[in-house]
């Protein structure tokens, strides 16, 4: 890492030496409107901030202290990832990869290659494909994959985690009898026209095939989460809110923890009305002693995604007609939900696409604390992807945080007004409308449906195209944030989505070193160049958790 040094001084001073450390660098954005810039800032070892300043100015404060020579590189406070899933951001590295597949037969060679490490009887899971991507667009079928894999179960899931694809050794093992038209709650069987399941399952209706699959060991689990975790850090992030976390899960973080085998911090959201919120409103909101384990929050399902026609519409998908998406709960049950999640001081946040699905939730939300609330309960929105124009203003009178991730705005450009048709888009992907509104935007990924690399958001956020520029300023460019914002969105504002902006979010005394070495300045570069910044170290309470290897 270009010039990076530590040394310690051997002056002494007021503080002892192994007590402090100064950091020196070119340059420090903040984030705090009180003093945006500042040239140095001192630490202690508990990775509190005690100052910010000049670098003549905290080496005569702090004479003793430990200098930590950044050089030319520029210092940002450490992004925060306000929506990911990082056990399967793990998985997707421990199975077949699939993105970026460009055909059917592209995927089977590289089922090919990963079931050559398979045991015999072991299921062949993988993920990344969407069939936007192929010449042409339609769902497969088990047909597809049964030539290659004709006695081992395969069982793919789609790259927004929304459907899934089964071959018929896959399906052999289904305990429901799969024939005839039904269809189950909150889900969708693709079905020939003889009624026949064709190998492709939405939403709530992957979960009869993934019910057939071996669980998971607590191994795999801890394992999945540490692989998750360590490609976080190496792309910048000291914290994510991790969305949709299950009780055997925050089991897995608990005893990383235990360990000291965080190197970052997680926001845990439950999983839905299941064992994890009842466990929170049973227990009361969970923190680990060591600080950077949280849970005090749940994650809901409205509806599914647009890229599988599962997000919830007012009217027919304009490339479907008769199909309006799914709702995976239904109004009465949600409102029951949020009733109990108020009462247990649990926040929410739910997932909703679909212009239904965000005024549903909307509504929900108003009758839960009241149109104006002013309670500083913090509910959010996962997505808010497709939102009716009359209903952005909403979010911001309501106090509802608005969790978006630049990213799918331009994953989805190419496909996402033939979803939609004309008119629907333009309530879409509506940052810069919602923040000019007053909505405070939380970004994220998503990941693994999309890269877990915050780099990718902060361009997409400011560009709206694609890694080649493409379309010529941007898909619905008045719809850009500036770098400033987009930074924002993945600090300060993420932090606040998660009741921790009085610790991390922005570089000021009392909050946590948390930050990240950048060998290009974000706020003087070029939009264009946001996606190549380069990661020179990943801070966490004033500790590498990262270091860029050397040239």
């Amino acid at each position: 890492m270009k010039g990076v040094v530590l040394a310690a001084c051997l002056v002494a001073g007021p503080l002892q030496a192994q007590d402090l450390t100064v950091l020196e660098a070119s340059r420090i954005h903040t984030m705090d409107p009180s003093r945006p810039l500042a040239k140095a800032m001192a630490f202690d070892a508990q990775g509190r901030i005690v100052a910010l300043g000049s670098v003549n100015d905290l080496h005569a404060r702090y004479p003793g202290a430990k200098r930590l020579d950044a050089g030319d590189s520029i210092v940002v406070p450490g992004l925060i990832d306000a929506h990911g899933h990082i056990g399967n951001l793990g998985l997707s590295l421990m199975r077949a990869r699939l993105d970026g597949t460009r055909s059917r037969a592209e995927i089977v060679e590289r089922l090919r290659q990963h079931a050559a490490v398979l045991s015999d009887g072991d299921w062949l899971l993988g993920r990344g494909w969407d069939q936007n991507d192929w010449p042409d667009q339609a769902f497969p079928t088990v047909a597809d994959l049964d030539e290659a894999f004709p006695d081992r179960p395969v069982w793919l899931t789609r790259v927004d985690g929304h459907a899934g694809w089964a071959n018929s050794a896959a399906l052999r093992q289904v305990e429901r009898d799969l024939a005839g038209a039904w269809q189950p709650d909150g889900g969708r069987i693709e079905r020939d026209a003889g009624g026949v399941p064709s190998g492709v399952f939405i939403d709530s209706a992957m979960d009869l095939v993934e019910a057939a699959i071996p669980p998971m060991d607590g191994d795999t689990a801890e394992r999945a989460l540490a692989l998750g975790m360590r490609s976080a850090v190496e792309h910048g992030l000291t914290g994510v809110h991790d969305a949709g976390v299950s009780m055997a899960q925050i089991g897995a973080y608990q005893r990383l923890a235990d360990r000291g085998e965080l190197p970052l911090r997680i926001y845990a959201l439950a999983d839905g009305d299941q064992e994890a919120f009842a466990w929170l409103c049973r227990e009361g909101l969970y923190s680990h002693p060591a600080g950077r384990l949280q849970m005090r929050a749940m994650k809901l399902y409205v509806d599914g995604a647009l890229g599988s026609r599962g997000a919830a519409l007012h009217a027919d998908y304009h490339d479907d007609p008769g199909n309006r998406g799914l709702l995976l709960i239904q109004p009465d049950a949600l409102e029951g939900v949020l009733k109990r999640a108020r009462d247990c001081d649990v926040q929410v946040a739910t997932h909703a696409i679909g212009d239904r699905g965000n005024r549903l939730v909307l509504d929900a939300y108003a009758g839960t604390w009241g149109d104006s609330s002013g309670h500083g309960h913090r509910w959010r929105i996962e997505h808010a992807q497709v939102v009716s124009p009359e209903d952005l203003p909403r979010f911001a009178r309501q106090h509802v945080i608005a969790s978006m991730q630049p990213t799918h705005a331009t994953s989805d450009m190419p496909w996402a007004e033939a979803r939609l048709g004309p008119e629907r888009i333009v309530g879409s992907y509506a940052w810069r409308t919602l923040r000019d509104h007053g909505a405070r935007l939380a970004l994220g990924s998503d990941f693994p449906v999309e890269s877990v690399d915050p780099r990718l958001g902060l361009f997409a956020a400011a560009t709206r195209t694609d890694a080649g520029g493409q379309p010529l300023g941007g898909w619905r460019p008045h719809e850009k944030l500036t770098a400033f914002e987009a930074l924002r969105g993945f600090t300060l504002d993420a932090a606040y989505a998660g009741f921790a902006e009085t610790e991390t979010g922005s570089l000021e005394a009392g909050k946590r070193a948390d930050f990240v070495l950048l060998a290009e300045d974000p706020m003087a570069i070029a939009p264009e160049g946001l996606r190549s910044l380069t990661v020179q170290a990943t801070y966490v309470e004033g500790r590498p958790v990262y270091e860029r290897p050397r040239d």
